[in-house]
């Protein structure tokens, strides 16, 4: 399977005196599929997802985006090969929900272009994909936590990347909304779509993912296949707590923290 994102010997500090956030990691995520970025907090999962968006520069090693280094491509074109899902954002001005949406067609457009019917169709079609068209017209600033994560998710969508990442998204959202978004990711795998998310929670990556990478103080423990990598031991070592894994019916594994 081809690789839409490739990393080698990354390594990353925000300062020269500071220590290494990210350590020499090499990884790949491969086109079509689902990787998840799994490890505590601090383990230098969203700072990985900013390097390969191009917003911070590391000290040493390279990316590889479809096979092309970030210099290869323009503004414009970047974005529209990358999608970003933050964890969190304020809303944008006084925007209403499908103006929100649309923003996500800029890429496409030119300065002061006004969108067109097929930017208002995608808008459309990525509201409904999460669940949100009915509420189109309501100011964004209204929304709920959980309705404005999903929101942020379909202008990721209507933006139409190559590659989408989505950094923690279920962690400040409620049961429902969060089985929500990680089933639209199993829909868009489906579609073709290549997604890479980072997470702290062990049991969002068994149910969702094809491969997972485990992180702990900016290092890959370890990566592969769902089943190989979400073992009680890489697990326990990963948290440094014990951490037991089961398997369900359809054999994917369960996590169980003591």
């Amino acid at each position: 399977m081809n690789a839409a994102v490739s990393l080698t010997a990354l390594t990353f500090r925000y300062t020269p005196e500071a220590p290494d956030v990210v350590k020499d990691v090499s990884l790949e995520a491969p086109a079509g599929a689902i990787t998840a970025i799994l490890g505590p907090n601090g383990s230098g999962k969203t700072t990985l997802l900013h390097l390969i968006l191009g917003l911070l520069t590391p000290q040493s090693g390279h990316i590889l985006l479809e096979g092309k280094p970030h210099t290869a491509y323009v503004h414009r074109d970047l974005s529209r090969v990358l999608g970003l899902v933050p964890q969190e954002e304020p809303p944008a001005f006084n925007l209403n929900v499908l103006e929100t949406v649309l923003l996500g067609r800029a890429p496409y457009l030119r300065l002061l272009q006004r969108p067109s019917d097929r930017d208002y169709a995608l808008a459309f079609r990525a509201l409904e994909m999460v669940g949100m068209a009915a509420l189109w017209a309501r100011p964004a600033p209204a929304l709920s936590g959980g309705e404005r994560q999903l929101v942020i998710l379909a202008r990721a969508l209507a933006q139409e990347p190559a590659l989408l990442l989505l950094d923690e998204p279920t962690s400040h959202l409620d049961v429902s909304n969060a089985r929500r978004i990680l089933a639209i990711m199993r829909e868009l795998r489906a579609q073709g779509q290549t997604v890479v998310f980072t997470t702290h929670d062990p049991n969002a990556a068994a149910t969702t993912a094809d491969q997972v990478v485990l992180m702990r103080q900016g290092q890959v423990l370890h990566a592969g296949a769902v089943t190989d990598t979400l073992s009680a031991a890489h697990l326990s070592a990963t948290y440094e707590v014990p951490i037991d894994v089961v398997h369900d019916r359809q054999a994917r594994p369960l996590v169980v923290v003591y």
